[in-house]
């Protein structure tokens, strides 16, 4: 347990940026050490400890050699127009299925915070896909600089991902009706 204590407080000290930022923002302001700044140092030193670790150095291979595998048997000349087809698709559908089904929803009288919150998660994911497919595709490949790649990719995306929202929809709106036709009978 302490181990995995010691990587999230690595882990927190590798955002260092952000950490120093809120730790910053948060100082009193007689400057006095405070118990932010001793997590901050304390953090510091398990990070620099754990990562000249050789078995944590191990673990991480371990969990990117596989990534790494993938990526290199993935790196066919397409891969980046699917990928950031995929991604549109999944921005289009979640931000759907998020916005327009739950308005929807709402005036048929059924929320349900679960459902908001996995849209809100996946429309997150995906964003955050299509801004690192985009910014590996700039730096690794020629898609971004055909104009046409890009913009079928995006249509295509735009499409799928509107059919998945429908499809999403229509299964929200029959759950809905089913479970309120139960409450009836």
């Amino acid at each position: 347990m302490n181990a995995l204590v010691y990587i999230v407080l690595s882990a927190v000290q590798q955002l260092g940026v952000i950490g120093h930022t809120v730790l910053q923002d948060s100082q009193p302001a007689t400057g006095e050490s405070n118990l932010s700044d001793q997590l901050k140092e304390h953090a510091s030193e398990v990070g620099e400890t754990l990562n000249q670790s050789e078995a944590i150095q191990n673990v991480s291979a371990g969990i990117l050699e596989p990534i790494y595998q993938i990526g290199e048997y993935m790196t066919f000349s397409s891969f980046y127009w699917v990928a950031f087809s995929l991604m549109i698709a999944g921005v289009v559908c979640y931000a759907g299925q998020l916005f327009l089904a739950k308005f929807f929803l709402l005036f048929k009288g059924s929320l349900n915070i679960r459902e908001i919150i996995l849209d809100s998660f996946s429309l997150l994911v995906s964003a955050v896909g299509l801004v690192l497919v985009t910014q590996i595709a700039t730096n690794h490949s020629t898609f971004t600089n055909h104009s046409v790649s890009v913009i079928s990719s995006t249509a295509v995306g735009v499409i799928v991902g509107f059919v998945f929202y429908w499809w999403g929809q229509k299964t929200e709106f029959r759950a809905v009706d089913a479970g309120s036709k139960k409450l009836e009978s």
